[in-house]
C-alpha cells in the first residue's frame, strides 16, 4: 500500500481566468516546457495520488487538446460558471461513485507553481498521523490549499455552492486543522500583472 491510497486528487482547473484575459491553464513558467495544469497534474501523479481527476468548463476543449493530461480522469463541470464549489462537488461525485473506498480527497488548483510531490507528501504523511482532521497548506498567514479533507467532511463538500472554495471548511471551529508549511504558496496568477514577468503562452 502506498503513501497515497485511497486518496484521490481532484485538480480544479474550471475558471474562465477572467481577470486574466485568457486560460491560465495553458500559461508555463518562462523556460518550461509544461504548462500550469500539466506541472500540477505530474506533482499529483509523483505523489502516488490515484486517481488524479481534472476538473475543465470553460473552454475544456480546447485545454483538453493543447495539454497532456495522461495519467488524469477529465471530468467536465457544466456547472462552471457557478464558480469553484461547482468544480469540487463534480470531482467528489466522481470520487464516491469510482473510489468508495476513499478515506479522503486531496483538492488542488492549477496555478500554484512552486508546489512539488514532496509538499503533497508531507500533506499525506500528516494525514496518516492525523486522519480525522484536515491538512491545509500554510502560507502568507493563512491556510489554503492544495487541501486534504477526510471522508468525514464529504457531506459538508457536497454542499459548498457558488465561488465558495474548500476554504469554507477552515472557517469552521470546530474542526481540527493541521497546516504544512508551503513555501511560496502564494504565488499563483490572476491577473495581467503577474504575467509581465514570470510566464509565458504555449
Amino acid at each position: 500500500m502506498n503513501d497515497a491510497s485511497y486518496i484521490p486528487a481532484i485538480l480544479l482547473a474550471a475558471g474562465a481566468s477572467t481577470r486574466l484575459g485568457q486560460p491560465k491553464q495553458l500559461l508555463c513558467l518562462n523556460g518550461a516546457q509544461e504548462t500550469l495544469l500539466e506541472h500540477t497534474l505530474r506533482v499529483a501523479l509523483d505523489a502516488k495520488l490515484q486517481p488524479v481527476y481534472v476538473v475543465l468548463g470553460a473552454q475544456a476543449e480546447g485545454i483538453a487538446a493543447a495539454t497532456n493530461l495522461q495519467g488524469a480522469t477529465v471530468l467536465h463541470n457544466a456547472e462552471w460558471p457557478e464558480g469553484m464549489a461547482s468544480s469540487i462537488r463534480c470531482g467528489l461525485r466522481a470520487v464516491q461513485e469510482q473510489v468508495p473506498e476513499a478515506v479522503g480527497v486531496l483538492l488542488l488548483v492549477c496555478d500554484q507553481p512552486a508546489l512539488t510531490s514532496e509538499h503533497l507528501r508531507a500533506m499525506l504523511a500528516a494525514h496518516r498521523a492525523e486522519p480525522a482532521a484536515i491538512v491545509a497548506s500554510q502560507y502568507a498567514g493563512t491556510h489554503g490549499v492544495p487541501l486534504l479533507a477526510p471522508r468525514a467532511l464529504f457531506a459538508d463538500l457536497a454542499t459548498l455552492t457558488g465561488d465558495r472554495g474548500a476554504r469554507a471548511l477552515l472557517q469552521n471551529p470546530r474542526l481540527q486543522v493541521t497546516g504544512i508549511h508551503f513555501p511560496r504558496g502564494d504565488w499563483d496568477v490572476d491577473t495581467t500583472r503577474d504575467l509581465s514577468t514570470a510566464y509565458t503562452r504555449r
